[in-house]
């Protein structure tokens, strides 16, 4: 058979693989992830980052439904054990202090805006210059205008 008579037998899949690995191999990888990122940018000015949260949150139920849940804690236990492979256990150690330091921050800046907010209560502003000026004190004559 020449090449002309085959010319229909290759799918679109097989195609479209033939096409990447020959551009693959022209520009590298890093061209796929630079449009990859280019692509996704555009995605999210379009649609706002609520639609890769739709998105995601679908595929997880699929897969969760397709694999269970035990699948997550499979994935989950081979990424912790890559990661402590390749960066070594101290890692773990120092996000961990990171994320702490970062909660204790939290935390106080929670308290100190609760503080303020208890100590200058907020009045709405039609409140305000309706509102009755305070009783005079003990012994002295109230204020008249």
């Amino acid at each position: 058979m020449s090449d002309k008579d085959n010319k229909g037998s290759m799918t679109v899949a097989e195609a479209g693989r033939k096409g990447g690995e020959t551009v693959r191999n022209e520009r590298g990888r890093e061209f796929y992830e630079t449009i990859g990122r280019k692509g996704g940018a555009t995605v999210k000015a379009e649609r706002g980052r609520s639609f890769y949260e739709e998105i995601g949150r679908k595929g997880g139920e699929t897969v969760k439904a397709e694999r269970g849940a035990k699948f997550y804690e499979e994935i989950g236990k081979k990424g912790g054990d890559r990661v402590k492979a390749t960066r070594g256990p101290n890692f773990y150690e120092e996000i961990g202090r990171k994320g702490g330091q970062k909660v204790k921050k939290l935390i106080e800046e929670g308290k100190r805006a609760a503080r303020a907010a208890m100590a200058q209560p907020e009045q709405p502003a039609e409140e305000q210059s309706t509102a009755t000026p305070p009783a005079p004190a003990e012994g002295q004559e109230p204020h008249r205008e």
